[in-house]
């Protein structure tokens, strides 16, 4: 049997040098205290696994010690001690917190057992907490959050990578955070203390794509009315992060390439080189041996690129995160709009869990500030998340989930005659999620 820091609390000497010789006989560290007033100061001297309590004591009762100690520790097992005609005050104390409670008399056996079932499951109680705090420090990592295999295989290549400067290729579907791991990558480099810079290639117009990289002279096209820095002067130090880097011209991959392989470029209308030293990472959703077979993307550019290369996990592939990220976004929402939401119900996150999610997490998070704005209880109910397919009663009931989800996305486009945006505001996702839904169910507006 494991052995216990016990303090025994009794106004009877008898009581407190018995139940003490018996304890101590089996290896474990006994103190007294003759009333509740000395308990209590006892206790603010020194740590206790169990407190055998007397409930009628003169002075602070057993009850007024266990309210007392529960409003200052939790972990502290509180036991009883109780003759017959208080078993209805014991029944209280335990509502209150105690752990259980001994009916006078009692014997040392009765008591050995008990105090062996209490450490165990004290033991039971800390080694879950270490398991829920080691959950949850892999969980989050950086800004992402997963427990999901998938995204622990994630967490551990980015700790791989991170110290090094190699090139990194993140691909993966739209919404699965791959800037995420680029900005996790960066972090925890050693150029974490330089810029993080980010370029939206797919964002930015191609006559503007070489100024934004490569900056300009002042003077060298009709609106540069002063020299500006572009991005590769602006990662000097630090990542610079080619999001998207699937949509960039064939023109630009040439000059892009030439500056992967050298780090020295020109400002447009600049004859004086120009050196930075940045790490590159790339990110797109984007099959990029396929374009490459197309002829719109360049092999060898893409080989300076996939030198590391990881793929992040769609949100239909790890949908054991749904419930972690859905009360992550749930408490972000309820914050930032400050409405006394409480949970998700059961039916609710049920919903969540049978979604495909084809725009990932960037979906998850729309639908969950959606149903956040539009509720009207302190429950996420399914009728709080239009687009996973909620219908009224009777209505598809004998449907598939992919024919309910065509059939309201139809009534949705109905209802608005056809207008995409607005339809994508109802249904709470985005345009080219809805879009892509539009083309899996071939969902087309009559001629």
């Amino acid at each position: 049997m494991g052995t216990a820091n016990i303090l025994i609390v009794d106004d009877e000497l008898v009581m407190r040098e018995s139940l003490a010789g018996w304890l101590e006989r089996d290896g474990h560290y006994v103190r007294t205290a003759s009333g509740g007033e000395e308990a209590l100061a006892v206790f603010k001297e020194k740590h206790f696994d169990i407190l055998l309590v007397d409930i009628k004591m003169e002075g602070l009762s057993g009850l007024d010690v266990l309210k007392s100690i529960k409003e200052n520790e939790t972990d502290t097992a509180v036991v009883m001690i109780t003759a017959y005609g208080s078993i209805a005050t014991a029944i209280e104390a335990m509502k209150n917190g105690a752990y259980d409670y001994l009916l006078k008399p009692f014997d040392p056996d009765e008591l050995g057992v008990l105090i062996e079932k209490i450490l165990k499951s004290q033991a039971q109680n800390r080694e879950n907490q270490y398991l829920r705090e080691q959950v949850k420090e892999r969980s989050r990592f950086e800004s992402m959050i997963g427990q999901s295999g998938a995204m622990q295989e994630i967490f551990d290549l980015i700790c791989s990578v991170a110290p090094t400067d190699s090139t990194v290729l993140i691909t993966g579907e739209t919404g699965t955070g791959k800037g995420l791991a680029a900005k996790a990558i960066h972090t925890r480099s050693p150029r974490s203390d330089g810029p993080f810079v980010t370029v939206n290639c797919g964002a930015i117009p191609e006559h503007l794509m070489e100024s934004e990289l490569f900056g300009h002279q002042k003077g060298a096209f009709t609106d540069a009315k002063e020299t500006k820095r572009g991005r590769l002067e602006l990662a000097h130090g630090g990542t610079l992060f080619l999001d998207e880097i699937g949509e960039i011209s064939m023109r630009m991959q040439i000059d892009l390439l030439r500056v992967l392989e050298d780090r020295v470029f020109y400002r447009v209308g600049g004859t004086q080189p120009i050196e930075a030293d940045f790490r590159v990472i790339a990110a797109t959703n984007r099959n990029l041996e396929k374009a490459i077979e197309d002829g719109i993307f360049r092999e060898d550019l893409f080989y300076r690129l996939n030198v590391f290369s990881m793929t992040m996990p769609s949100l239909r592939n790890r949908k054991e995160d749904i419930p972690l990220l859905s009360e992550h976004f749930l408490y972000r929402y309820i914050k930032e709009i400050n409405k006394p939401i409480e949970k998700i119900s059961r039916a609710a996150m049920d919903e969540l869990m049978l979604h495909e999610w084809p725009g990932n997490v960037r979906e998850l998070e729309n639908a969950i500030e959606r149903a956040v704005v539009i509720c009207k209880n302190q429950i996420i109910e399914p009728a709080n998340l239009p687009i996973l397919c909620v219908v009224p009663p009777n209505r598809h009931k004998n449907g598939s989930l992919k024919e309910v989800e065509k059939n309201h996305i139809l009534e949705v486009l109905r209802k608005t005659d056809w207008n995409i945006l607005k339809s994508a505001q109802i249904l709470g996702i985005d345009r080219s999620t809805l879009y892509s839904k539009m083309n899996r169910y071939e969902i087309r507006k009559p001629l």
